[in-house]
């Protein structure tokens, strides 16, 4: 599993949405991009998650911040999600994880004994001009918009 660093080129990439639109990263040119990666869409974690960031957007925009959850779940599950918990960002779908693996977000993972792939809980902070300015792989699902606060606060 590749991993992204401080300074890495952002890897490009153009998904659906829940909405049935494509987005890609060079939508987000001249802004900053929250990035996090989650396993399935309306599962406790990942609820966590996505809850945390939809209660911190405006603290979020108003640092220039927008956010993009991708998981491998199709359009129609991530629009489910988004409309249930009123979400009020984009969800893409990744379900041939070719993105988390450029993210080096996909890899292997244990529960109870038993190997297999999947995604690995991942956020990244990406700046203006396409750089990762923070990453972080297997983060808790509270600490996504705390840690792109605080990585902002220290630059």
């Amino acid at each position: 599993m590749p991993c992204l660093k401080k300074g890495d080129k952002a890897p490009d990439f153009k998904l659906i949405d829940q909405q049935g639109s494509t987005i890609k990263l060079t939508d987000f040119k001249g802004k900053k991009l929250l990035v996090y990666f989650y396993p399935k869409a309306d599962t406790p974690g990942c609820t966590k998650q996505a809850c945390s960031i939809r209660d911190s957007l405006f603290d979020l925009n108003s640092l220039g911040i927008s956010a993009i959850g991708i998981s491998p779940d199709e359009p129609g599950k991530q629009k489910k999600f988004h409309d249930k918990f009123n979400l009020g960002f984009p969800l893409l779908s990744d379900t041939e994880h070719v993105v988390a693996q450029a993210y080096g977000a996909w890899g292997k993972k244990s529960m109870y004994g038993k190997e297999y792939e999947g995604i690995i809980r991942s956020s990244f902070l990406i700046d203006e001009s396409g750089k990762i300015v923070e990453a972080w792989y297997k983060v808790k699902p509270e600490d996504t918009v705390p840690k792109a606060q605080q990585a902002l606060s220290d630059k």
